[in-house]
Order: C-alpha cells, then structure tokens, then sequence
C-alpha cells in the first residue's frame, strides 16, 4: 500500500511538472503528427508494395504509435539527469518514500502521458480515414505500456550510469537511428533486402511494430501477437529489475 501511495505522489508532482512546461507538451505532440500530414502522403503512391495495401493510415499510424512508445521511453532519463544535477535525487533519498516508488513515480506519469498523446494521433487519423478496432487497440495498448516501461527503465538506469547528458544523449541518439528503421516503423521492413529482415528480428521495436500493424486491422491470428508478447514481457521484467537496482544504489 506505501509503494502505492508514494509512486502515485510523486507520478503527480511529475505531473504538474510537466504541466507547467507547455512548451515540451506542444513539441512532443507537434513530432507524431508531422509524421503523419508529411510522410503518409508519400505512401499514397505505392498500395502495391509488399506489406503495404488497402488503407495505408492502417498500415502507418499503428508504426507512428510504436515509434512514440519508443521515443517516450528513451528520452525519460534526461529528466532523471535534470534532478540529478539539480540536487532532487539526493533530496528524495532522505525521504522515508519507497526507493521503487522513487523510480516508478515518474515512468507512470511518462505513459499516462504517452496515451493522451495516442488518443489524440488515433483522433487526427480518423479524421483522415482510419479505420478504429477497438479491441484490437485495447490491446495494443499493453504492449505499448510494456515497450515504453522497457525503454524507461533502461533510459533511467543509462542516465544513472552516465551522470552527465553529454554521454546520455550519445547513447539514445545512437541506438535511436539504427533501432527505428531496422523496425519498419515508417515503411514496412519488407520493403528491404533480406539481410535487414534478419537483423530485425534482433530488434524488439519490430515485433511491437509488427503487432501494431495487426492489432490495428483488428487481427489476432498469426505469429506477430505472441512473439511481440514472448519478447516484450520478460524484456520489461528485466528492464525493470535493473533499473530497480541501479536506482537503488544511486539514492541509497
């Protein structure tokens, strides 16, 4: 019930962090749908292309929704540094709040965060013709939840380990690059040679990608649901667990 208590408390005071910086909120809003009104309309022209058909908002808003769970993620640990070096980390550790809570107060906040801006992108892309699956979307959003925790447990725990952003921001920019586009999240990743396919499935934003695009067609056969879910599950676990410990020395 404590580590219930503190990780909500302190997802609020992230909250009203984040609030009072209108600022970030525009320009992590403004990312996605620029994707959306500048790159979707790139597409139109090729409905042939293997792994695109039909409605191509099906097959790209679901990537964009992946891509954001990512990016969401990986750029947590930045505000991990801000407090690091603004003295927040060693005040909390006098507190008596729970050293889990320290961690996942934040993350919380992150998600909750990440799905208003999910519902806003699904909002702009039925405007634009996509076709909404509810329970297809219900469940992507568990996977979505599952890769962002993955990524910002370990963007926290990178933070804590680098201590300074220079080092930090070269390790999320270059994972960044190679990650995204080795997950076809902008074009499906069989539209390339085979050798990228191969690598791809070293990649854990493809399945989640993969998942997406099926999820999104409302389909729940086929392999793509329970490989995104045999990967992402014990991957967050893990990510967690370290990220626990690595947090848990730094504000002992």
């Amino acid at each position: 019930m404590k580590l219930v208590r503190d990780t909500g408390l302190l997802a609020w005071r992230r909250a009203q962090q984040l609030l009072r910086n209108p600022v970030w909120l525009f320009v992590s809003l403004t990312v996605p749908l620029l994707y959306l009104a500048l790159f979707t309309p790139l597409l139109k022209d090729i409905p042939a292309a293997p792994g695109l058909g039909g409605n191509v908002l099906d097959e790209f808003l679901p990537g964009i929704l992946a891509l954001l769970a990512f990016t969401s993620g990986a750029n947590a640990g930045f505000s991990t540094l801000f407090e690091l070096q603004a003295g927040v980390i060693e005040r909390l550790r006098v507190t008596p709040a729970s050293r889990l809570a320290l961690l996942l107060g934040p993350l919380v906040t992150g998600m909750v965060s990440m799905f208003v801006f999910d519902l806003l992108l699904v909002a702009v892309g039925v405007a634009f013709g996509f076709d909404v699956h509810v329970p297809g979307l219900l469940v992507l959003a568990v996977l979505l939840a599952l890769f962002y925790l993955t990524m910002a447990a370990l963007s926290t725990a990178i933070a804590l380990l680098t201590k300074e952003i220079t080092g930090f921001a070269a390790v999320v920019n270059g994972v960044n690059l190679p990650l995204m586009l080795l997950a076809g999240v902008l074009l499906p990743i069989s539209l390339g040679p085979s050798w990228m396919g191969v690598l791809a499935h070293f990649n854990p934003l493809y399945y989640l990608v993969s998942a997406s695009r099926a999820l999104a067609l409302d389909v729940f056969s086929g392999g793509a649901l329970w490989q995104a879910f045999a990967v992402l599950t014990p991957l967050c676990a893990l990510s967690l667990a370290w990220a626990t410990r690595v947090y848990r020395r730094a504000v002992a």
